[in-house]
């Protein structure tokens, strides 16, 4: 691994820590007795700025260092994390702007998965199989109370079964093999996040799915946000080879 790699895998690094550091903060507040700690709103915007942040090192750093092949998935990559911070922060007192904030990331989400490789109709299989299993639960768990927002849980459900089902579509393809395995796992914690979410928010569930919501989360944010630099440097191996290939092909003539 050459310098280059080093300091953005090093710095990722110190944002994966801090990222957990704050979260568990997040999660353990009420046993401080600090007012500052307490309030959800300080230590919840340090652990999603804290992705943004991430995803902004690796988007400037795979451009300053000119690892931009994939220069549109990781533009729409990161303006979907930008996204989920806002959606993040917000959905503790403002659930239906929180969520709305969340689809539209899922939105730019699926679009980034869609800059390495066109819709297929895999994609749409996977999707909707993945779509249908999240109403059989929602309609199915008898402990939900959704009232009023019932319409607004299917929209949501709908599409982010459609971004994970694209990210499971990607598995297929060859090439980028291991950016789209990354990318799948990111969006498979996210969604599974989601649901705890679910029951957590409309079902009055124990502690325990709170823990594994953020546990899921923040995570699945990180790993998004490292794609963004795991792309560039993808791209750049993929460049070298390129080279390599046009510096034998000189040689033979």
């Amino acid at each position: 691994m050459d310098k280059k790699h080093k300091i953005a895998f090093w710095v990722n690094a110190v944002f994966a820590y801090l990222i957990v550091f704050f979260s568990i903060l997040y999660l353990t507040r009420h046993f401080f007795e600090v007012d500052i700690m307490q309030s959800p709103y300080i230590l919840k915007t340090i652990s999603s700025v804290l992705f943004v942040l991430c995803g902004l090192f690796n988007l400037i750093y795979c451009f300053k260092t000119g690892m931009v092949k994939n220069e549109k998935f990781m533009i729409f990559m990161f303006t979907g994390l930008v996204f989920a911070m806002l959606g993040d922060v917000l959905l503790i007192d403002f659930f239906v702007i929180g969520a709305a904030l969340f689809a539209i990331g899922h939105i730019f989400f699926f679009i980034a998965f869609c800059t390495l490789s066109k819709m297929h109709w895999l994609d749409f299989v996977i999707g909707g199989g993945i779509f249908v299993i999240a109403l059989l639960i929602i309609f199915l768990y008898k402990g939900f109370e959704f009232g009023s927002m019932l319409a607004v849980v299917i929209a949501y459900a709908l599409i982010i079964s459609l971004m994970l089902g694209k990210a499971g579509g990607n598995l297929r393809l060859k090439n980028d093999k291991h950016l789209n395995f990354i990318i799948f796992f990111g969006a498979l914690m996210f969604f599974l996040s989601d649901l705890m979410l679910l029951f957590n928010v409309f079902a009055s569930a124990p502690y325990i799915f709170d823990i594994l919501c953020l546990a899921l989360y923040y995570p699945a944010e990180f790993i998004l946000a490292f794609s963004i630099y795991f792309a560039g440097a993808h791209s750049e191996k993929d460049n070298s080879k390129v080279k390599e290939t046009k510096i034998e092909e000189i040689g033979k003539e």
